[in-house]
């Protein structure tokens, strides 16, 4: 695979790090492919990008995390934030059109953006997004993620980690009771004593960011770009699975089934693998449509 080169593009608040893997061979789709995760940086993506060869591969840091700082951490990120951001990485790269792959968080900005920059995305591939005005029980999942990050800026990482954990891995409606429910870090190798660090992105603001974000589905109904919602066999009935089928629900589309779960493009990032092949596969697919 050919070795990515590294840029950096000036936001307000930030500056954004992104890498551009170029194809190994000319005689693919010459429209570029961007990797979108968040809070999960560039890192997560290797695997997928791998399988790509022929496609220019995009992916980056969001604010706040790893290689892109922002000038004051203690500030909150929004999904429109980083929209931005991508929607600046997509100009500093000639102003497209791209094709966009997001998943997790990453759906749920990559959404944000082809809302308000559709002439910059071609395809939308929006994986399983954490989005819980959507859900029936909003109530519960909105009161649930609020109680996760009250759990962090009062005992740290690891309780309100485990949370998360329990969370995101309920298969059905979140009980109303949920934020009240006693969570044991040990119980999944995570630390027990807080180490008074209040800066991680995913349990002290993309928790709340990604689930209460209120995504402009006229917007994307009206826009150009194809929107194609995908889901993991193995995610069904979970918080981003369900927060998928609506999102397709009030787009009008069909939701499509990927392999494996909701990190099913992981190659053995972050000490996790999914069925990266078969993902690819079916991005790919997606992105032919």
């Amino acid at each position: 695979m050919t070795e990515p080169k590294t840029y950096t593009v000036d936001a307000p608040g930030a500056v954004i790090t992104y890498d551009v893997r170029p194809p190994e061979t000319a005689s693919g789709d010459q429209t570029p492919l961007l990797l979108v995760g968040s809070p999960m940086a560039a890192a997560g993506f290797v695997s997928l990008a791998e399988r790509f060869p022929d496609r220019t591969v995009v992916t980056y840091d969001p604010r706040g995390t790893e290689r892109s700082p922002k000038s004051d951490p203690s500030t909150e990120s929004t999904p429109d934030q980083h929209a931005d951001d991508i929607h600046r990485i997509i100009d500093d790269l000639g102003g497209g059109p791209v094709d966009l792959f997001g998943s997790s968080g990453g759906a749920v900005n990559s959404l944000a953006l082809a809302a308000k920059h559709p002439e910059q995305v071609r395809t939308l591939v929006a994986h399983e997004p954490p989005a819980g005005q959507v859900l029936p029980d909003r109530e519960q999942v909105l009161a649930a993620a609020q109680g996760i990050r009250k759990t962090y800026q009062e005992s740290g990482f690891g309780p309100a980690m485990a949370k998360f954990i329990a969370l995101v891995t309920i298969k059905g409606e979140v009980p109303a009771d949920f934020a009240d429910q006693p969570a044991d870090p040990a119980m999944f190798g995570l630390p027990t004593e807080d180490d008074g660090s209040r800066e991680d992105p995913l349990v002290g603001q993309n928790i709340i960011s990604c689930t209460h974000y209120n995504h402009d589905f006229d917007a994307l109904r009206a826009a150009d770009t194809l929107v194609v919602v995908a889901v993991g066999i193995e995610s069904e009935g979970e918080l981003a699975y369900r927060g998928g089928l609506g999102v397709a629900e009030r787009l009008g589309v069909e939701p499509v089934v990927f392999p494996s779960n909701h990190g099913g493009f992981l190659g053995g990032e972050y000490g996790q693998t999914g069925d990266p092949d078969g993902f690819a596969a079916a991005l790919r697919q997606a992105l032919s449509e």
